[in-house]
């Protein structure tokens, strides 16, 4: 489906439903407003309407305005009967990336370090993948040229149980190292 931009998109009517306001004792209710674009997301339709409004103008009067904002649809919006809603610019949701569908969801990304004292002597470390089971809870994650200058350290070891070593080592050493072993 094709999306027109906003200023080529005409809205609709469309009703709105207001919440209800118990302090004030005031029960739901229904406005008509326009509509102006729809979206799928993960959770849902969301509706951008305009509602209408009034504003203040710098010499003191007021004019009609329009305030717009995203709603879930269909709890927050109604249809107006008789209303073509075929023209809305509309935004599916992408279809599902295939390199996610073989590969997975991503590893997050960066590194963090597992300090180890072992008597006395300069600090030792681990460097870990965020998500290994080894990697300490809480620590801060480092970029990639954090975790290089903490690796190229002689006390630090890579880890290979999640693919620190293998990720970090030929940025360290150089591509033409990966053959050596």
């Amino acid at each position: 489906m094709t999306t027109p931009s906003d200023d080529a998109a005409r809205p609709v009517p469309v009703r709105v439903v207001l919440p209800a306001d118990p302090v004030l004792g005031h029960p739901e209710q229904e406005v008509v407003a326009r509509l102006w674009r729809r979206r799928q997301t993960e959770t849902g339709w969301v509706y951008l309407v305009g509602l209408p409004s009034y504003r203040n103008l710098e010499d003191g009067g007021v004019e009609a305005a329009e305030y717009r904002v995203w709603v879930r649809a269909p709890e927050h919006v109604r249809p107006v009967d008789g209303v073509d809603y075929d023209q809305i610019p509309t935004e599916p949701l992408p279809p599902a990336s295939t390199i996610r569908e073989v590969l997975g969801e991503r590893r997050p990304s960066g590194w963090v370090l597992a300090k180890v004292r072992e008597g006395r002597g300069p600090a030792r470390g681990v460097l870990h993948a965020p998500d290994c089971e080894e990697a300490p809870e809480g620590a801060p994650l480092l970029d990639v040229q954090r975790a290089l200058d903490v690796a190229e350290n002689p006390g630090t070891r890579l880890c290979t149980l999640c693919g620190c070593a293998q990720e970090l080592t030929p940025m360290l050493r150089g591509f033409d190292h990966i053959g050596d072993s």
